[in-house]
């Protein structure tokens, strides 16, 4: 009985096959068949570990997955780094948003400049050929030498140190053994723990040269953002930060995705207020000097803004296949009106 092959790589549309990996299998590792030797060396021996699933465009997982990095003993670790679950966040949700005075502020600043600057690190590194472990590799690296933590790592059980979404992956993509190609899109989304507080940072990158629709996409992401962010100051309303967004979304043929939202973050890695990025929301609330949140409008191609999940239970994909970007900043409202605290430096921008 053959399997289809299950090369996440596959340059034969994965047919029927026999042929298994030897190493997978003396190790223990099932499922990993290939159609040929062509096939094999373009995956580099990785495998789709949920070959039944009914996938909606052409990304694939591609195990197996790298062992889990460590963290030197002298690093501080947020709550959840032993048992994935995020302790804080509990208490922080059962409370309003918090106002922060100017010592956590620029306990924050710090925290988000760093995040800012590994995300550049990353994005640097991106070209046709490159794994997203190994990009994982360069985060996490990057991370643990500026005495930080990944916040992402163990975070209800994650297993990496970002998050990388390639093409139609929505959100919350898990680094594997997926090699970069020419025309690719892939969004990096940077969250570290520096003495006691986490940052958070995302932006959407090109492979090489992508297609004018890829392209489009990231402009209209990076608009519904900026646009979002001009709105906030002392009084504005929470809600309307979506009454913004989506319309920029639709003028250019595309959607925001309405399951996902942005949060409050401080000692907690997710806490009040929740940013709701599309109209018609019901957020309460204004926004008052002191309070820091992140603002991250996942935004896909077409008029459908919904997702699906793989069976990893993170993956989040579009329900047609078709690309789906995001950019993320961190915002302080001021006395009169905002800080972007995740902002790139200027003189990178």
């Amino acid at each position: 009985m053959s399997v289809l092959c299950q090369s996440a790589a596959c340059p034969n549309g994965n047919p029927p096959s026999r042929l298994e990996c030897p190493t997978c299998a003396k190790i223990g590792i099932r499922g990993s068949f290939f159609c040929g030797q062509e096939c094999f060396k373009a995956g580099y021996g990785s495998y789709n570990p949920f070959p039944s699933y009914n996938f909606t465009g052409p990304m694939r997982p591609a195990y197996p997955l790298s062992s889990k990095r460590k963290i030197p003993d002298h690093i501080q670790r947020p709550d959840y780094a032993t048992d994935g679950i995020p302790k804080s966040e509990k208490k922080a949700y059962a409370s309003p948003p918090e106002m922060h005075g100017p010592e956590v502020i620029e306990k924050l600043r710090t925290v988000c400049r760093m995040s800012r600057e590994i995300l550049d690190l990353a994005a640097a590194a991106l070209r046709p050929g490159i794994t997203t472990d190994e990009i994982d590799e360069i985060v996490h690296n990057a991370t643990i030498e500026r005495n930080a933590y990944p916040s992402t790592l163990n975070y209800r059980n994650y297993p990496k140190s970002l998050c990388t979404s390639v093409n139609e992956v929505v959100c919350h993509g898990i680094p594997d053994q997926t090699r970069l190609k020419e025309g690719d899109i892939i969004n990096l989304d940077i969250s570290v723990y520096y003495q006691g507080y986490h940052g958070d940072v995302n932006g959407t990158y090109p492979v090489g040269k992508i297609d004018d629709e890829s392209a489009k996409l990231l402009r209209t992401s990076r608009e519904c953002l900026d646009k979002a962010i001009a709105l906030c100051k002392p009084g504005a309303l929470i809600r309307d930060l979506g009454k913004t967004i989506e319309p920029i979304a639709r003028a250019n043929g595309c959607s925001a995705v309405r399951t996902y939202t942005g949060h409050g973050i401080n000692t907690s890695f997710h806490s009040p207020p929740d940013i709701p990025h599309y109209a018609k929301n019901k957020a309460m609330g204004t926004m008052k000097p002191g309070m820091i949140f992140t603002i991250e409008p996942m935004i896909n191609l077409g008029p459908n803004g919904g997702e699906v999940h793989w069976p990893d239970n993170w993956t989040a994909t579009t329900t047609d296949g078709r690309r789906s970007a995001q950019f993320e900043e961190t915002i302080l409202i001021t006395e009169t009106g905002f800080e972007i605290l995740t902002a790139v430096p200027q003189s990178n921008a």
